[in-house]
C-alpha cells in the first residue's frame, strides 16, 4: 500500500529553521516527482517546492532562497530544509508524490512560526 509519512513539524520563532522529512513506502520512489505543499487556515493549498525524478527543482517565489528541497532515493525520503522562517510560513505542510496520473498525499505536519 502506497504511503507517505511526514515528520519534523514544530513551533519556532521567526528567523528559525526546521527540517521536514517525508518517508515513502509502497511505491517505486525514484520514478516519482516529489513535492511539498502547504495550507494555511482559510487559504488554498499551495505548492512550496518540487523535485522531479530527473532532480530538476522548482520553488514558489515566497520561499525561493530560504527553503531547499532534496530527495534520497535509496532511503525513499524527501526533505524540506526551511531557513529564516517567517510567520507567514505557518501552515500544515503536506508531502506529495506524483507519477503520471497517480498522486499520493501524506497526512501533513504542522509548522507554526510565532514569537
Amino acid at each position: 500500500q502506497a504511503q507517505l509519512v511526514e515528520s519534523g513539524g514544530d513551533s519556532v520563532q521567526p528567523g528559525g529553521s526546521l527540517r521536514l522529512s517525508c518517508a515513502a513506502s509502497g511505491i517505486s520512489f525514484s520514478f516519482y516527482a516529489l513535492a511539498w505543499y502547504r495550507q494555511a487556515p482559510g487559504k488554498e493549498r499551495e505548492l512550496v517546492a518540487r523535485v522531479r525524478a530527473n532532480h530538476r527543482l522548482d520553488y514558489s517565489d515566497s520561499v525561493q532562497g530560504r527553503f531547499t528541497i532534496s530527495r534520497d532515493n535509496a532511503k525513499k525520503e524527501v526533505y524540506l530544509q526551511m531557513n529564516n522562517l517567517k510567520p507567514e510560513d505557518t501552515a500544515v505542510y503536506y508531502c506529495n508524490a506524483v507519477l503520471e496520473t497517480r498522486s499520493i498525499w501524506g497526512q501533513g505536519t504542522q509548522v507554526t512560526v510565532t514569537s
